[in-house]
């Protein structure tokens, strides 16, 4: 991303003397005529008010005229961000999933579904369907990940009890998913341009050599969007994979902890096929997610008219 910053100014305007002197005559209530600049008085008390006003003028403006600070964006731990939303991740692919809910109780909610995604030039297209249990079953989730920063990915839910389809609004999107620890906003890959990145340190996770990468948000936007205030991310060296985050959680004084505890090469593709995500008060664990992925398979045949509102309400 290109950081513009300012580094000179246009020096402020003078203040502007006309509109005081037809201030100065214009009838007062009653209709007299203010006189004030009609003795040596008055003249010095107008041109005491005009450099009032100028200086207060000066000092709102001073924060304008200041260069805007410089982000702290790390070349090389954005080069290493680029290779992660680069990193081919398969196309036309069709999965199992098995969802497994924990509160802080150790009670479990297991949710079976089957998903769904289509690559349509740089965007992503994807589709989940729940099939287990009853409570949820025939619910889907349609996703268009756009790869154009500026523009908002567009999200929609089923909900087959009210035989309605919601669409996800950018204000929706830091809240939970179906229950889930993950959030509607991590459904889908967030703009590298919204992020300031720097390298920590190098490190070694499950035996493997791991970049250390801190990401900030860079706009109000995004941090209301996501819900999120930073992030850590550990990225494997040798595939450009994220096996490992930490998140810190704008709302609750809570964070939320990203694992790959299984990763898979399936047809040449690295697929994470056990991810974890725990939300944390301190040392004590709110709920955790458990996101079994299995059956993947690439190159499938689907139709991009499948992935529509109507496909949506159709299943699977």
């Amino acid at each position: 991303m290109a950081i513009h910053v300012r580094s000179t100014c246009p020096p402020p305007r003078q203040p502007v003397i006309r509109p005081r002197a037809r201030i100065a005559t214009q009838p007062r209530p009653g209709g007299r005529i203010a006189l004030a600049s009609a003795s040596p008085l008055g003249a010095v008390r107008r041109l005491g008010s005009l450099a009032l006003v100028a200086l207060l003028a000066f000092f709102t403006l001073l924060p304008l005229l200041a260069p805007e600070p410089a982000r702290a964006d790390d070349p090389k731990a954005r080069a290493i961000m680029e290779r992660v939303d680069a990193r081919d991740d398969g196309d036309n692919q069709t999965s199992t999933l098995q969802m497994i809910l924990i509160d802080k109780s150790q009670k479990q909610r297991v949710r079976e579904l089957r998903s769904f995604t289509k690559d349509k030039g740089e965007d992503t297209w994807s589709m989940m369907f729940f099939l287990a249990p009853a409570d949820v079953e025939d619910t889907g989730f349609l996703t268009y990940d756009y790869d154009e920063a500026s523009r908002d990915d567009d999200q929609w839910l089923y909900l087959p009890a009210l035989k309605k389809t919601k669409r996800i609004a950018s204000s929706d999107k830091s809240g939970s998913f179906m229950g889930s620890d993950f959030s509607y906003a991590d459904m889908t890959d967030r703009p590298l341009a919204y992020y300031d990145y720097k390298l920590l340190q190098e490190a070694v996770v499950d035996g493997q050599p791991v970049w250390v990468i801190e990401a900030i948000p860079n706009t109000d936007e995004e941090r209301d969007e996501t819900g999120y205030t930073k992030m850590i991310v550990f990225i494997r060296k040798d595939n450009d994979v994220m096996v490992r985050s930490k998140i810190w959680v704008k709302k609750g004084n809570r964070n939320k902890y990203f694992e790959v505890e299984k990763l898979e090469q399936i047809e040449d593709i690295w697929v994470p096929t056990v991810m974890t995500m725990t939300t944390k008060k301190g040392e004590q664990t709110i709920h955790k997610t458990v996101l079994r992925t299995s059956d993947v398979k690439f190159g499938q045949k689907l139709e991009y008219d499948q992935f529509s509102v109507r496909g949506l309400e159709t299943g699977p």
